[in-house]
């Protein structure tokens, strides 16, 4: 299985998404992550929470989406990007969560978003029998 996280700029939501699949799935599920206007470096907030998970994903780094990627993926899990007018990614056929984005978000906002993204993708992870 291919899964395929996204999410605008890369730097949260399909983050952490794409960090807690690896951590529970290991290596039963091939995941990449990616956001259809990356940004420079992962949120600050978004690192600290997962942190406080067990789960380093400092030296994570934001990818623009490519043709390829979705291509090459079984299942697209886009974070919030239907309710986003500004996401572009809309024209993919894709499921989406409906997360709120953690951006310029405190701490404390940080962690609801990430319980969230952990609780789906463990759901997820349950539905394909992983």
């Amino acid at each position: 299985m291919n899964i395929l996280f996204v999410c605008v700029h890369n730097s949260g939501r399909s983050q952490m998404a794409e960090a807690f699949t690896k951590e529970l799935a290991g290596n039963t599920v091939h995941v990449a992550s990616a956001g259809t206007v990356s940004r420079n470096e992962i949120n600050p907030m978004v690192v600290a929470a997962m942190a406080e998970k067990g789960i380093d994903i400092s030296a994570a780094r934001p990818k623009l989406i490519q043709q390829e990627m979705v291509d090459t993926a079984d299942l697209v899990v886009t974070m919030g990007c239907a309710i986003d007018e500004s996401c572009p990614a809309v024209f993919i056929p894709s499921e989406d969560w409906g997360l709120d984005d953690p951006a310029g978000q405190p701490l404390e906002v940080v962690r609801l978003v990430r319980d969230q993204v952990e609780v789906k993708v463990r759901a997820l992870l349950q539905q394909m029998g992983k």
